[in-house]
């Protein structure tokens, strides 16, 4: 799927520039924080300040190597998945749009610290997987598709419980891109004709016979 290895490309690149910036791989301290701020992590006063461009950078940033796999890994799944069914324009509209408001909720809610990471756009675009694939007169009707919603909403609740457990994790940019997600699933998909090769037209004969 283009925009998912599109993004994915991405990241990787913006990683790359935080190591060449000196953030390590792994055990990134206290002594990094103002690197990743001047890379554009969500700092909240720099935000109310007027720094909105933070809200989309922040969405590229990493803390560390295991932050950035698991991310990864989370957005070739799920984005795989909402790009082939629903395509890939929609896919990019949501994954920005909801990305945009996990770093608002985190830049309002959270009164200290920083945040990066692409998991807000990730639990958007979750979200809206859930509603739209309910929606759909497409796939609402499949047999697959119930056990699959279910175990995304599953795995949704198992990270948000998460995120409350261990320190460190943004909870604010989860739940605000995952509700955002869910508004942005509301959006009717509109069907695209099929293709060609998979029309069948039929016409009538004058002999009443048809022929297809």
């Amino acid at each position: 799927m283009p925009v998912t290895v599109g993004l994915m490309i991405a990241i990787l690149m913006v990683f790359v520039v935080e190591l060449m910036n000196g953030i390590p791989l792994v055990g990134v301290g206290r002594e990094d924080l103002p690197t990743l701020a001047r890379l554009g992590a969500i700092v909240p006063w720099l935000v109310e300040q007027g720094e909105w461009w933070r809200l989309v950078a922040a969405m590229f940033l990493h803390i560390g190597l295991l932050h950035l796999l698991v991310n990864l890994w989370a957005l070739y799944q799920l984005g795989y998945v909402f790009e082939a069914m629903f395509g890939s324009t929609r896919f990019v509209a949501f994954y920005f749009l909801t990305g945009v408001s996990a770093s608002l909720t985190s830049a309002i809610l959270r009164e200290e610290g920083l945040s990066a990471g692409a998991s807000g756009a990730i639990f958007g675009i979750l979200g809206a997987l859930i509603v739209a694939i309910r929606r759909s007169p497409v796939w609402r009707h499949e047999p697959w598709t119930k056990g699959f919603t279910q175990q995304l909403m599953g795995w949704a609740a198992l990270n948000v419980i998460i995120g409350f457990t261990f320190p460190g994790i943004d909870n604010y940019a989860h739940l605000g891109g995952f509700v955002a997600g869910l508004l942005l699933g509301f959006i009717p998909h509109r069907l695209p004709p099929p293709p060609p090769n998979r029309m069948v037209i039929e016409t009538e004969a004058r002999d009443g016979a048809s022929s297809p």
